[in-house]
């Protein structure tokens, strides 16, 4: 496959880390169907005890679990927003996304969806609104909700804890020298999806998300970050990268040279099409 030097219309990183080309149209991982969508603890049939809200889970997903926790009709939990008094930043003018922090909390007997996400987003509060949150914010010149907006897309690109810190240095590289971020989960975010395949046309989408046409920051989170991701974005990894792509399982590669790159790509794109290959004995479909 022939490429050019890079530009702002090829250089493409994807969720989970994984980087390819918007020319190849190569598929990517999403991460927000690797978990169920309500996990709950209870006593044998009895109404749930618990609600666990996992890291990464968009606000949507949140809305749904605490509906079926509390058997609510769907769309309830949503729809309280108007009436819940959550202590927000400024910044999230009124939208939770980002704040409803993952953890795993007490369903009690008189339990309601502003209860609920009143509790989240104060858990979120007592974990981001500390002095070294702050203070690491403001080290890198941003406040905290701009901190957790960049938290919440190492939490959707990272492929493992290992690459938080290294992911968020590559936001940090690539917002320093004024390049788009070009990142899926952003995309993936505005169409309300987790889908393994960002085409070209899907690049081109109007939308404040749309991170290959739009730069800086998206406006708000893309999901709820925990506190690792957190800790990455207020301290990543010190080193000049720009790109990166999980060529396989526990393989993702940093580099901050194009060319290298585009080797790590075409390795990932090879590792893909021999896992589409039938296995031997089987004839192909």
């Amino acid at each position: 496959m022939q490429m050019n030097t890079p530009s702002r219309s090829t250089i493409r990183l994807t969720r989970r880390g994984r980087a390819v080309l918007i020319a190849t149209g190569a598929v990517v991982a999403a991460t927000a169907v690797a978990v169920p969508l309500l996990s709950v603890e209870s006593e044998g049939d009895t109404r749930p005890t618990s609600l666990l809200i996992p890291e990464g889970w968009r606000s949507i997903q949140v809305y749904e679990a605490v509906d079926k926790a509390l058997a609510l009709p769907a769309g309830s939990t949503k729809k309280s927003l108007g009436k819940a008094r959550l202590n927000l930043p400024n910044d999230a003018e009124g939208n939770p996304e980002g704040y409803l922090f993952p953890a795993t909390y007490p369903l009690k007997e008189k339990a309601t969806p502003e209860s609920l996400l009143s509790f989240m987003v104060e858990t979120a509060n007592q974990k981001f609104g500390g002095a070294p949150v702050t203070a690491g914010a403001q080290r890198n010149s941003m406040n905290v909700y701009q901190a957790v907006t960049i938290a919440s897309i190492v939490q959707a690109e990272a492929a493992g804890k290992q690459d938080m810190g290294k992911v968020a240095r590559v936001i940090f590289n690539r917002l320093e020298r004024g390049m788009p971020l070009q990142m899926d989960s952003t995309i993936n975010y505005a169409l309300n999806r987790a889908t393994l395949t960002t085409t070209a046309a899907d690049t081109r989408l109007n939308s404040p998300y749309n991170s290959f046409q739009r730069m800086g920051l998206p406006p708000t989170p893309i999901a709820n970050p925990g506190e690792e991701a957190m800790r990455a974005a207020i301290n990543p990894t010190q080193g000049d990268w720009l790109y990166f792509v999980t060529v396989k399982p526990g393989d993702t590669r940093f580099t901050a040279d194009y060319a290298e790159h585009q080797r790590n790509v075409a390795e990932f794109n090879q590792n893909q099409k021999n896992q589409k290959k039938p296995e031997s004995g089987q004839p192909a479909r």
